[in-house]
């Protein structure tokens, strides 16, 4: 039977899988193997995680949340480790493995010393009548986490422990990838004293499975980080059963270089975002919109700084080698289109240690236009597209050309400037002046138009899959 399977780039059709093969995209060897859970392996998960929720939930609020903050130590613990096994899974660099994890480390801490306060009853003036009136923040239930593969322990670090510290249970289905750091995120959380043992499970499912997942009576709503097609797909099934859902997507980010920016400040901030991860960011510039006037001072900027980054540092291969054929089609489509290839493309040589597969070069592009594929498509890779602005109003009219809006930035020396074109003039749920995009516990993730649904970290994120309960006593 052909289904859907939910990737970070893009919802393609395969085959219902019994067993997931981890290829290292470096080598193209396969190191690892997963059978998937049978259904009633799985249905026999979500009761005994139902019953951990059911425990879990009448723990007091502050108690959940030290238990769970013991997790930060676990992946200090092994953030080597960790690293290691993402650098196999999708080729991160490890370098860029290990901060990973320790970013998610950091927000542990975060939420521990914040996310009590965010679960506090909330008073309110008493109805005439009553003696008092406020509001409860419930835990509703299990919620199913759906991850890519794209930051294997953030991402579901990110979700999970702030729907945990509310009094949540979680299901991860991790992409079929990434399973080894799914279980291993498994056995973090099993590892906490007073924290249930079937609180956190990791299913090695397939996605004809997910459906049944999500009707569950005792799972209460989904998150998900993926491509629009399987976000649309999740979120109107999740919608069909009156379930909450959270959906983050993807981006086409624009970056705005005005004519009295800084250019070595946004050429390095530009290069830095689009080159991390292999470019395979969702937040990452996509389109770097640039006043003529400086234009062509921008692209020998960028392609001074681009040339100082190294393979297996700075960046790995992609994910695998449909992801390498996905860029290059792309890259080579706006090209047709009239772009110019000023770095990197489809011919640029693979590093010796490289088997070549999924390898794709950092690339820039110029004279892209709206209508060619890097101007109105996400490309997943890392490449950096430049598009030439008439002037400010121009800039920024381009940078809302698209159905997108989960990041963007702005650069100029004039920062009132920035911050007024930031609030008041770019679509997107985050927007930077003078910098690249980052997501931190302390602050909401998430988009608008077609970036999704929703917000993660902080209080926002706490708070998504809450009841928020009113109580009034006579």
């Amino acid at each position: 039977m052909l289904v859907r399977s939910f990737h970070r780039s893009k919802l393609w059709w395969t085959r219902a899988a019994s067993t997931f093969p981890q290829v290292n995209p470096k080598t193209s060897e396969v190191f690892a193997e997963y059978s998937a859970m049978t259904d009633a392996e799985v249905q026999g998960i979500i009761s005994n995680t139902n019953a951990a929720f059911q425990q879990w939930r009448r723990v007091p609020a502050v108690e959940r949340v030290a238990a769970i903050s013991a997790v930060a130590a676990g992946l200090r613990d092994r953030a080597d480790e960790a690293a290691e096994l993402m650098c196999k899974e999708m080729g991160k660099p490890t370098v860029q493995g290990k901060a990973e994890v320790l970013k998610c480390a950091y927000l542990v801490d975060w939420y521990a010393e914040h996310g009590a306060s965010f679960l506090k009853d909330e008073e309110h003036p008493a109805l005439p009548g009553f003696q008092k009136s406020y509001v409860s923040y419930q835990p509703l239930g299990i919620i199913l986490s759906i991850m890519p593969w794209n930051f294997p322990m953030w991402q579901v670090i990110r979700m999970s422990v702030p729907t945990l510290m509310a009094g949540n249970g979680v299901l991860l289905k991790h992409a079929p990838n990434c399973f080894g750091s799914a279980l291993l995120c498994e056995e973090l959380f099993k590892a906490l004293p007073g924290v249930p043992q079937d609180i956190f499970r990791s299913l090695v499912i397939d996605v004809p499975q997910v459906d049944a997942v999500l009707e569950h009576d005792a799972v209460q709503g989904v998150a998900l980080t993926g491509s629009e097609g399987a976000g649309r797909a999740v979120a109107a099934k999740a919608g069909g059963l009156l379930k909450k859902a959270v959906i983050e997507l993807g981006g086409s980010d624009a970056y705005a270089v005005l004519a009295d920016a800084d250019l070595d400040v946004a050429a390095e901030a530009i290069v830095n975002a689009r080159v991390l991860n292999a470019g395979q960011v969702c937040i990452a510039p996509k389109r770097a919109i640039v006043d003529k006037s400086v234009k062509g001072a921008f692209e020998q900027k960028v392609l001074d700084k681009l040339a100082q980054k190294k393979y297996g540092v700075d960046f790995g291969p992609l994910v695998h080698a449909k992801a390498r054929q996905d860029v290059a089609a792309q890259v080579e489509e706006t090209a047709a289109a009239g772009a110019k290839v000023l770095a990197g493309g489809v011919g640029a040589p693979v590093p010796e240690s490289d088997c070549g597969d999924a390898f794709f070069a950092p690339t820039v592009l110029t004279d892209v236009k709206p209508g060619m594929t890097a101007f109105d498509k996400e490309i997943f890779g890392p490449v950096i597209s430049i598009i030439e602005a008439e002037d400010e109003q121009h800039a920024i009219a381009l940078a809302n050309q698209t159905s997108y809006g989960l990041g963007g930035a702005v650069f100029t020396q004039d920062r009132a400037k920035g911050e007024r074109i930031a609030v008041q003039d770019i679509e997107a749920g985050m927007c930077f002046v003078n910098d690249f995009v980052k997501s931190d516990p302390s602050l909401p993730f998430g988009g608008v138009k077609n970036s999704g649904l929703g917000r993660e970290c902080s209080a926002f994120g706490m708070l998504e899959f809450i009841n928020v309960k009113t109580i009034c006593v006579k």
